[in-house]
């Protein structure tokens, strides 16, 4: 497809930080509307640093186990298929990522062996999932498995992703001339988190009674479209990473808890795929399409 049959426009509200606005002698804090446009783009090799860090970003503690350089260029190989947002035109670096790389083209390259064997490994504790997935990626298979990649900016609205997902979905409908899924299974790669309390919190309360402040680990996604994909898949689960995770207190967050990353895979067999992305496109439809 080319550059300008891909590109698109989306208008999205989104709110500045704060702005001081002055009322007489007082002042007070007031969000700015702004209206944004982000261009839809094929990832192209200008791209492959910023794709290089999106990856970083997504698989986190863990990045340094893969070849990103490699894992960038089967992204940007012609039988991968994906969308970029960018705001300053072709050129500039992407604020987000979406692609579907055929697994069964590259499954032999080592970058891609490493990565499938830490998926596998990754879903030990859940059996069920771990034989699907050893069934799926076994070198005779003959099922057709889209891996995908999905990353942003962590200031990039949610909105921007549905329409990733339907131009990979439109693509596809014009190339085979049919509505069926070009895959039997997407695993999708991702992340979510838990909220704890921060070692200075526990240092501070120390002398108090043990348990007292003590909350249950609630399990939050960094990708709000994954709660859609969960109504969808046939298994999901969340893991530790293998390094070290960075201290919570490196991320903070208004409640004076820490952030602590985990690991996320999806599993979603094909003719679940669209259904997904459509209940996705009207959940986080932009302001102006709702």
């Amino acid at each position: 497809m080319s550059e300008v049959q891909k590109r698109k426009n989306e208008e999205i509200e989104g709110e500045e930080p704060e702005k001081r606005v002055e009322n007489g002698d007082e002042e007070e804090d007031a969000p700015e509307i702004v209206d944004v446009d982000f261009d839809f783009f094929d990832p192209t090799e200008v791209d492959f640093h910023a794709i290089k860090n999106l990856l970083r970003q997504l698989l986190d503690s863990d990045c340094d186990n893969f070849e990103l350089s490699t894992l960038a260029d089967v992204i940007l190989d012609s039988t991968s298929r994906g969308t970029t947002v960018k705001v300053d035109g072709p050129e500039s670096d992407p604020f987000a990522l979406v692609s579907i790389v055929d697994l069964n083209q590259h499954k032999d390259k080592p970058a891609m062996k490493t990565l499938i064997e830490y998926m596998i490994s990754k879903t030990s504790k859940k059996p069920e999932f771990n034989r699907k997935l050893r069934q799926l990626l076994a070198a005779g298979s003959k099922n057709k498995i889209g891996l995908v990649f999905s990353e942003r900016m962590i200031n990039m609205p949610v909105e921007v992703v549905p329409p990733m997902y339907r131009l990979f979905l439109e693509e596809m409908t014009r190339e085979s001339r049919s509505s069926e899924s070009p895959f039997d299974y997407y695993i999708i790669v991702s992340k979510a988190f838990t909220e704890e309390e921060s070692q200075l919190d526990l240092e501070e309360r120390r002398p108090l009674k043990r348990g007292k402040f003590q909350n249950p680990k609630e399990i939050y996604h960094f990708h709000s479209e994954d709660d859609v994909f969960h109504e969808f898949a046939e298994y999901h689960t969340y893991y530790e990473y293998s390094r070290a995770a960075q201290d919570s207190d490196s991320k903070r967050t208004f409640q004076d808890y820490g952030i602590f990353p985990k690991g996320h895979l999806i599993l979603i067999k094909g003719d679940k795929f669209k259904p997904a992305v459509d209940q996705m496109s009207q959940k986080f439809a932009p302001p102006n399409e709702q």
